[in-house]
């Protein structure tokens, strides 16, 4: 498979996100915080994560929650999943709420969601009067019922 070479700096103590698995499609990232962040039940944070990246033209980067995280504390990403576009040179930081009925900590280091990169296709609009036909028509949102 042919890898993609994006630029990072780190600017947190921690490793550089990577795959955990050969089949991984995202890599976690990790908080990169001085002080502890206590996100009280339906509260938020805007968590740094270090982290500046340099992506190439047609690609993106998403954030999104990391599945244990959400099970285990009821921590998840709103905003999701965040786009990073390739002209962003900003630092990566994660939205995370707490949906869980007790405070929750999070500490220096934690992995606090994960980062996907994705090729972007940009597409030229074609204005026209109707649209073809299809079986589904403007059904949605629960058209087909509850099986």
């Amino acid at each position: 498979m042919a890898q993609l070479e994006v630029k990072i700096v780190n600017q947190s103590q921690h490793a550089l996100p990577s795959y955990a698995t050969s089949g991984a499609s995202g890599m976690d990232l990790r908080a990169s915080i001085t002080e502890n962040i206590v996100l009280q039940p339906l509260e938020r944070a805007l968590v740094p994560t270090g982290l500046f990246i340099e992506l190439s033209e047609g690609f993106e980067a998403q954030i999104r929650p990391r599945s244990g995280l959400a099970i285990k504390q009821g921590l998840t990403c709103l905003n999701t999943p965040g786009t990073i576009d390739a002209d962003y040179r900003g630092e990566i930081k994660v939205i995370l709420i707490n949906l869980s009925n007790e405070p929750q900590t999070i500490h220096n280091g934690d992995r606090i969601a994960q980062m996907v990169i994705q090729k972007v296709e940009l597409i030229t609009w074609v204005p026209v009067d109707t649209l073809e036909e299809t079986a589904r028509a403007a059904g949605g949102f629960g058209h087909t019922g509850k099986q």
